[in-house]
């Protein structure tokens, strides 16, 4: 027999192995937990392959006419595990004073911890939401953007959005996140002709022309970071001509390069200044912009949450926009959003774990933010 508390519902979930893109078993167990609580659970499938299909989950539990609407957003699907676990990454077990398992932090401790609040919460406090998708690990196409969909159709849109992602460091609370740096990835392409490295003048390096392109872009310094928001910066990740011979120019160089950037730029922005210096030295260049960045400035929703953190924990919360990009950067188009999780320490690492005492604090702290945000 199981009960509600926040360890128990994340030991239920992380015996489902769900490795992105999710589906089946795990969403019946979420589906279970919620149904009980009064949810309206809504599952469907989004898109075609490569992306696709993604299974999500919108659950929905409506309060009295007019009042407030909490959103929680989540993900169920959990990168590979890999090999070299000490047990079973997906059966769950307890070893000291944590509970190991893949997908402990990321996310589905979380996603235990709100539904472990739930059962403290009067079902008559407000309206309350779930947000859960099966690829938020992936591509994403067909998740997150798929559910809000879905939400508009239905002319839903909370008041609030609070999202489990891992974000403390150190200590549970010591960190949450009020935006997101954008994200865009960049190939240059660079066409030459071949020859012989003895005859230079019967042929065209395009190494050399790549080298050029990189000089250039490595001089740049998009600006000195704001407020909120880091410095962006530029980080070249390869370089590729697959030439076999040491006496042969080869015919085409191809470089990649990412851009994590705040807002004071947009990805059309950053892929127009980089395509005009590679089209001037007669490259190609092709951007896939995977994310904007976004901001909810300090206000209700990060003093909610930084309020509880300093009840439970003792902790002075860090408001932080730093590492890498999440569903919210999605959400942030309709609601307010906020990200606030477990420590990340394992996250996406063998023998991923989190601490029993996190866990339960955890969901006090989503406890004491959803009464206060529906008061």
């Amino acid at each position: 027999m199981t009960g509600n508390n926040a360890l128990d519902l994340a030991k239920r979930l992380i015996s489902h192995p769900s490795i992105t893109p999710a589906a089946g078993s795990v969403f019946d167990e979420m589906e279970a937990m919620l149904e009980p609580l009064g949810f309206d659970v809504h599952r469907f499938i989004a898109g075609e392959a490569p992306d696709g299909p993604v299974e999500n989950l919108f659950a929905l539990r409506k309060g009295a006419h007019g009042s407030r609407h909490f959103s929680f957003a989540g993900h169920l699907d959990v990168v590979p595990p890999g090999e070299g676990w000490e047990t079973d990454p997906f059966v769950p077990e307890v070893r000291g004073d944590l509970l190991y398992g893949r997908g402990a932090v990321d996310m589905k401790g979380s996603i235990a911890a709100f539904v472990s609040a739930l059962h403290s919460l009067p079902a008559d406090l407000g309206t309350i939401s779930l947000i859960i998708t099966g690829d938020e690990e992936g591509p994403a196409r067909f998740g997150t953007v798929a559910l809000m969909e879905y939400m508009e159709a239905q002319n839903i849109t909370p008041d609030l959005c609070l999202v489990g992602e891992p974000t403390s460091v150190n200590r549970l609370g010591d960190m949450i996140k009020i935006g997101r740096r954008g994200s865009v990835n960049m190939w240059v392409t660079v066409n030459g002709t071949q020859g012989h490295v003895a005859y230079p003048h019967l042929s065209d390096n395009p190494i050399t022309k790549l080298g050029r392109i990189l000089t250039e872009i490595e001089a740049i310094q998009l600006d000195e970071g704001t407020d909120w928001f880091q410095p962006s910066n530029i980080e070249f990740t390869d370089l590729y001509v697959g030439n076999p011979a040491h006496n042969v120019i080869p015919a085409k160089a191809e470089g990649r390069l990412s851009i994590r950037f705040n807002d004071q730029h947009s990805g059309a922005s950053l892929s127009d200044h980089i395509r005009a210096i590679v089209e001037k030295h007669g490259g190609e260049l092709r951007p896939v912009i995977s994310g904007e960045p976004f901001l909810t400035p300090p206000g209700e929703l990060s003093g909610l949450i930084a309020d509880a953190i300093k009840e439970v924990t003792g902790l002075n919360t860090e408001l932080s926009t730093s590492g890498g990009t999440s569903d919210a950067r999605f959400l942030s188009k309709i609601v307010p959003v906020v990200e606030f999780g477990l420590c990340n320490a394992t996250m996406h690492k063998l023998d991923e774990a989190v601490a029993l005492d996190d866990l339960e604090q955890l969901a006090k702290i989503y406890t004491l933010v959803v009464e206060r945000a529906l008061a």
